[in-house]
């Protein structure tokens, strides 16, 4: 799910820079992907049943589909959980990647 999320993204925004920040054990050292252009737009985590998704500006993008399922309640982040079993509306989520850019490179 992780790769499908990757390639979703670079599909979104080819100028994207993806690095692996927090390597720790208990991730296996594998750390988590931060996706970022001018600013952090997103990064993925994975656990054992998803690939969290957060958008660090989250609360301020516009959600007409209703892809954030996570980290609802807070002033900043919103999170996208993505299950395997999961259908990805592409369209939407490319959106949704495209309006964090553009508030990212907005000033």
């Amino acid at each position: 799910m992780l790769a499908r999320v990757r390639a979703l993204i670079r599909k979104a925004d080819p100028e994207v820079v993806e690095e692996v920040k927090q390597r720790k054990p208990s991730n296996s050292m594998l750390g988590v992907p931060v996706w970022s252009h001018a600013r952090i737009i997103c990064t993925g985590e994975t656990y054992k049943g998803a690939v969290n998704l957060t958008f660090a500006k989250g609360a301020s993008l516009e959600d007409p589909s209703g892809l954030f399922n996570a980290s609802l309640t807070g002033d900043t982040r919103r999170a996208i959980d993505f299950h395997e079993e999961d259908a990805i509306d592409e369209k939407a989520r490319i959106a949704l990647i495209r309006a964090a850019v553009e508030l990212n490179t907005a000033d």
